[in-house]
């Protein structure tokens, strides 16, 4: 149930995911195009053909201008005259007005049942008409005007000019055109553009959902496999395709996994071997409480070292417990404050705390230090490294044997050696014995009461003070640990 409650709460809702919203915003592009598309053609056509019929209607307005100016008045017979002569050039209407706006020619066919007026002698009353249109009047105070527009399939053109003679505008001619073929061009090509609108539409429809999903199928991989690793399972890997932004990210997916795997694997074996060394002690402690506690008649004298086997299990895991809380805190707790530290004194301070234990056992240890060794670090942490170092060098030394501790500085670097003639480390060995309850003889160190956490704490110790140690053979015998530190050149670090 409760895993059935996580999956719905972690399902995208539709418009929210990454697919809908890539294939909308692709849609919103397609749709501004395709907006461009309907509207600035037919745009642009429209400007061409309004262009077009400007020039046309506006040479032919004065082609008939030119021939009615030279008449030096205009009257209702001379104006049909002269226009009969003319060609209508397949205008729908043509007027001829005088410099009062009263209508002379009209090339429609009106009351007057021809483009020849009546005369007064026809009628009983003379009928007088009018052309009261803006153009007309714009043409008589002696402008040309042209107006055009396209509307129910139609395209209505309009031209006027005035005529003028010696100068003064003795009348106006007005020109209309209707143009339905040029209508139903403009009109084809908008069902056209509207239909390649709709195909395309269709087309980028299905190319954004294929296209949006094929790009968040990789990412919706990228998500299962975080929640995979997020469930415990560090040896899932993603399957990296292409050479993109995500390709990248799966390598570095698979990257960190690695490493994931790594510290999981380290940290159970850490785990397990911690487990391991304390249960030692603890079984030995609890079988000698035993045997105490069982046989009533044990004398004083076996009592007493069973109390001290007891204390000196118990001191064992006072160590190994000690030693773990230093590691926990190295891996946890920030460096603290550091400050320029002079190796050699902290060298002498170790040597002289180790000195006991390696009178004791018949070491002698000698010292090579050198001015000027100064390093930006903690007092405690300095010594803790320098006393790992020299007390394993004396724990793990024949009797008779000898320590060399030597600090010097060379160019940026201050290098601290701790050699000795011991039992050494095999070729094999030397990679891993910085590793957590690693320990080459296992019977040996347990007799030393080594914990196999020593060198570990020195390790990342040194690193956490961006430092290296490295361990190599001595010739002829024994080991010798070498640990670097970046120099500190500051005046109160000067020698």
């Amino acid at each position: 149930m409760a895993s059935q409650e996580t999956s719905q709460k972690k399902k995208v809702p539709f418009f929210a995911s990454l697919q809908t919203k890539y294939a909308m915003s692709y849609l919103a592009i397609f749709v501004v195009v395709l907006i461009l598309l309907n509207t600035y053609p037919v745009t642009a056509s429209q400007e061409l053909l309004f262009t077009s019929k400007r020039d046309s209607l506006k040479s032919q307005a004065a082609v008939m201008a030119s021939a009615l100016m030279e008449l030096e008045t205009l009257s209702s017979d001379q104006v049909v005259r002269v226009m009969n002569m003319l060609d209508d050039m397949g205008l729908d209407r043509i007027l001829v007005t005088d410099p009062a706006g009263l209508i002379l020619y009209d090339s429609l066919k009106d009351d007057w049942g021809g483009k020849t007026p009546p005369t007064e002698t026809e009628t009983e009353k003379p009928e007088y008409r009018y052309a009261l249109y803006q153009e007309v009047v714009t043409a008589l105070r002696g402008s040309d005007v042209f107006y055009s527009r396209y509307s129910d399939k139609v395209f209505t053109s309009t031209a006027a000019c005035p005529i003028v003679y010696r100068g003064m505008v003795i009348g106006a001619i007005y020109i209309q055109e209707l143009d339905q073929a040029q209508g139903a061009l403009l009109l084809n090509l908008q069902k056209n553009l509207r239909n390649i609108s709709l195909v395309v539409a269709a087309v980028t429809l299905v190319m954004s959902m294929v296209f949006s999903k094929m790009l968040t199928a990789r990412i919706a991989a990228l998500l299962r496999a975080i929640r995979i690793v997020g469930e415990g399972e560090y040896g899932h890997r993603l399957q990296i395709v292409g050479r993109d932004e995500l390709a990248q990210l799966a390598e570095e997916f698979n990257q960190l996994t690695d490493r994931l795997q790594t510290t999981e694997e380290v940290r159970r074996r850490f785990v397990s071997d911690a487990s391991h060394e304390l249960k030692t002690p603890l079984a030995s402690i609890r079988l000698l409480a035993d045997s105490i506690l069982q046989n009533e008649q044990m004398d004083e004298e076996t009592v007493k070292d069973f109390v001290c086997d007891i204390g000196d299990e118990a001191e064992r895991l006072t160590r190994i417990t000690e030693h773990l809380l230093a590691l926990t805190r190295l891996d946890s707790l920030p460096a603290g404050k550091t400050e320029p530290v002079d190796v050699a004194a902290v060298i002498r301070r170790a040597v002289n705390m180790v000195t006991p234990v390696a009178d004791a056992a018949g070491v002698t240890i000698q010292e090579e230090l050198r001015s000027g060794c100064m390093v930006r670090c903690t007092q405690d942490d300095l010594y803790q490294v320098c006393f790992n170092l020299i007390e394993n060098a004396v724990k793990y030394n024949f009797a008779g044997g000898r320590v060399y501790v030597s600090a010097y500085w060379d160019g940026d670097q201050v290098l601290i050696e701790v050699a000795d003639t011991g039992v050494g480390i095999p070729e094999e060995d030397l990679p891993k014995v910085f590793n957590r309850f690693y320990r080459v003889d296992k019977a040996r160190s347990r007799a030393a009461g080594g914990t196999g956490l020593g060198l570990s704490i020195v390790r990342d110790t040194v690193r956490r003070h961006g430092g290296w140690v490295i361990a190599r053979p001595r010739n002829p015998e024994g080991s010798i640990f070498t640990v670097g530190f970046p120099r500190c050149r500051e005046e109160e670090g000067e020698s």
